[in-house]
């Protein structure tokens, strides 16, 4: 009879062992929706004042977690007889391999390499299992606080930028590849108003501060101002946005985008020319805005200068040259006149018009790309955004250093912040919109699955934080702009 050597007779007990746990497992799995009901009966059996449905909610997830754990227990009694076996089994290697003795170190040296895998082994799975928890815990809370409300579809082509109205009836804007600008109903979703005085991509939208005009900017090298008038249909009731679950990333095709044939603006009044055109760029304008007050208005362009102009005779006041590269973005403060323009040579500057006779400038060094955006926040701070993947809060008494640095897993475009609650909101080439406040904490991930969020590049966000219905409004290059109803403070109560 052959003679069974002892590494195979220790190998056949602990296969003999991972079998009878492999048994356990099952028969735990077959008994997950005994446990479940029997909870659920313990449960009807309390007095309590949440809803129903809570309670379930809360059961299953519960369960979820006792499931989780009991299964990591069980991994970590089988990786410590595995880590038991292997000890035995070098022991005895050591012993007889090449009849040569092993020393107590090289056989603590092995025992303690392989101890380490299986360690580490031990703690992946740990760590997978239990952020898979916690990743439920917080997709629940986001959807809650985080609603989609209404989608607006109507352009032909990617939207650049978003805006709300200052004034009433409060609108919302879009600014198209499309070679338009249009109107919406903030709580139908109906095209108001339709601009086609362009004949190039309208990269952004601004409304007046107390007037019922629109600034736009465009490829075609100028900065059109325009008057709308706007009547408010009927507003309809919402769908429940909370019918809408999963969280699941579903790459979608071109096929699959919304439909933006032009018929929903067909029926909606056109404005066909400016008030006012501003020409002095050389090169595709890539943003506008007004200055405080509403009688100047500044311009960004790919020539890499900033034009500032007289809105009443269109005369350019001042040019503001001095960056590197193109420009991608400008700002106004909403209180002082100060401005902020951000390009590709990777700085910002911040011009001082305060004193009518001179105008100082501050350059910010600290992003290491393209700064996308810099917007002004209540107070002395700006916060800039790059395709290096960071946002950084500035204080503007000092330039040196940020204040705070949020660091992201994609470049970031236009972002906004919500000046009320001094929430930044950061649009994301991958398609994700995020939430956070100015020390750098994340809020929320806007919800985004294969039946709503954007499917395409999030190229802006625009808060309009006195909304009743939506308070944040975002676009991108799938056609389409998003309302969402943003819980804050239980947002910040989450915080």
């Amino acid at each position: 009879m052959p003679v069974e050597s002892g590494s195979c007779a220790s190998a056949r007990q602990a296969k003999q062992k991972r079998k009878s746990h492999s048994l356990s497992i099952r028969r735990t799995n077959s008994s997950e929706q005994e446990r479940a009901a029997l909870h659920r009966d313990m449960l009807e059996g309390q007095d309590s004042k949440l809803p129903s449905a809570v309670r379930n909610t809360l059961l299953e997830l519960f369960g979820q977690i006792e499931r989780e754990f009991e299964n990591l227990y069980i991994e970590n009694l089988e990786l410590r007889r595995e880590i038991d076996t292997l000890n035995e089994r070098l022991a005895g290697e050591g012993q007889t391999v090449d009849g040569a003795e092993l020393s107590k170190g090289q056989l603590k040296t092995k025992a303690s390499h392989s101890t380490s895998q299986l360690s580490q082994k031990l703690k992946t799975t740990y760590k997978a299992s239990t952020s898979k928890i916690v990743s439920s815990f917080k997709t629940t809370t986001s959807r809650a606080i985080c609603q989609l409300v209404k989608e607006y579809v109507g352009h032909r082509d990617g939207i650049w930028d978003v805006s709300v109205a200052k004034t009433q009836p409060v609108v919302l804007g879009t600014a198209s590849a499309d070679h338009t600008a249009l109107l919406w109903s903030i709580e139908t979703g109906k095209c108001l108003v339709k601009y086609v005085g362009h004949v190039g991509s309208v990269n952004s939208i601004k409304f007046h501060p107390t007037e019922q005009v629109a600034l736009t900017a465009s490829g075609d090298q100028t900065a059109h101002i325009w008057r709308y008038i706007v009547q408010l249909p009927t507003p309809q009731p919402t769908a429940d946005s909370n019918q809408v679950s999963g969280e699941d990333e579903v790459e979608i095709s071109d096929k699959d985008e919304p439909d933006g044939d032009g018929d929903v603006c067909s029926d909606c009044p056109t404005v066909r020319a400016p008030l006012t055109s501003l020409k002095s760029h050389q090169g595709v304008v890539i943003a506008a805005d007004w200055l405080v007050g509403g009688k100047q208005a500044v311009t960004a362009s790919w020539d890499r200068t900033a034009n500032l102009y007289d809105v009443e005779t269109s005369e350019l006041v001042h040019s503001l040259t001095g960056h590197d590269q193109e420009l991608t973005h400008c700002c106004t403060h909403p209180t002082q006149r100060l401005v902020v323009t951000s390009s590709r040579d990777t700085t910002f500057r911040l011009w001082d018009f305060r004193d009518p006779s001179i105008h100082s400038v501050n350059v910010f060094q600290g992003h290491t790309d393209t700064v996308t955006s810099a917007v002004f926040t209540v107070g002395d701070n700006v916060v800039s955004g790059s395709d290096d993947r960071t946002v950084k809060v500035w204080d503007l008494k000092n330039m040196r250093s940020p204040i705070a640095t949020i660091r992201t897993d994609s470049a970031i475009n236009r972002i906004n912040v919500c000046v009320g609650q001094r929430i930044i909101a950061l649009p994301h080439d991958n398609r994700q919109v995020r939430l956070f406040d100015m020390s750098g904490v994340r809020l929320a991930r806007l919800p985004r699955s294969n039946r709503q969020g954007h499917r395409r590049m999030v190229c802006c966000c625009a808060w309009c934080e006195d909304h009743p219905i939506c308070n944040l409004f975002t676009c991108g290059f799938d056609r389409q702009a998003i309302g969402w109803n943003i819980n804050i403070p239980a947002l910040l109560q989450e915080k």
